[in-house]
């Protein structure tokens, strides 16, 4: 007669431990990471032929801004800079804010400049310092619009109204200011 073995003996598995917090927290963590991660890649190859340009937080964010002539008078101007080139830039700045801005001439029939006529006008007759300012400015442009833009009034007059231009005379006199011109 065959022997019969009695069948093994197994330990019953152990009943499932439950996650502490931090455990769960963990686990959530890496499943959303792969989710999201999972989502960019169907976004980007979604959106590949979609051409777009980059929107510039400036053009979307701003305050208000007068681009004609102050009718209550000019609002007296702060003395940011101590540099010369900054101080000119800023009140060539402050000049088109409260004098008005125009493209296609340094000065229309209101009185409204271009960036460079307010430069001009803001120099006093000291063409060094004059010609400093609009290098400078030209210099910011280029950093912001790249190497392409030919020279200051033909970027002020690429423009329709004056917000763009009146941006980078101030982002020029943060340059100046920074470069101690």
């Amino acid at each position: 007669m065959p022997q019969t073995h009695p069948a093994p003996i197994t330990a019953a598995p152990a009943p499932p431990t439950e996650l502490t917090l931090e455990e769960r927290l963990t686990l959530m963590n890496a499943v959303m990471t792969a989710r999201l991660d999972e989502a960019a890649v169907a976004y980007e190859v979604n959106t590949a032929h979609i051409d777009t340009e980059p929107v510039d937080l400036a053009d979307v964010i701003t305050g208000p801004l007068i681009t004609g002539p102050l009718t209550t008078g000019p609002a007296p101007l702060p003395e940011l800079y101590p540099t010369p080139v900054a101080a000119l830039l800023q009140r060539a700045h402050h000049r088109l804010l409260t004098g008005g801005w125009c493209s296609g001439a340094l000065v229309d029939e209101n009185g409204a400049r271009c960036m460079l006529g307010a430069i001009r006008a803001e120099a006093r007759g000291d063409s060094g310092l004059e010609a400093s300012a609009a290098a400078v400015l030209l210099d910011a442009i280029r950093r912001r619009f790249g190497d392409n833009v030919d020279s200051v009034p033909s970027f002020n007059d690429a423009h329709s109204t004056g917000r763009v231009p009146l941006r980078m005379l101030d982002q020029a006199a943060h340059l100046a200011d920074a470069c101690g011109l």
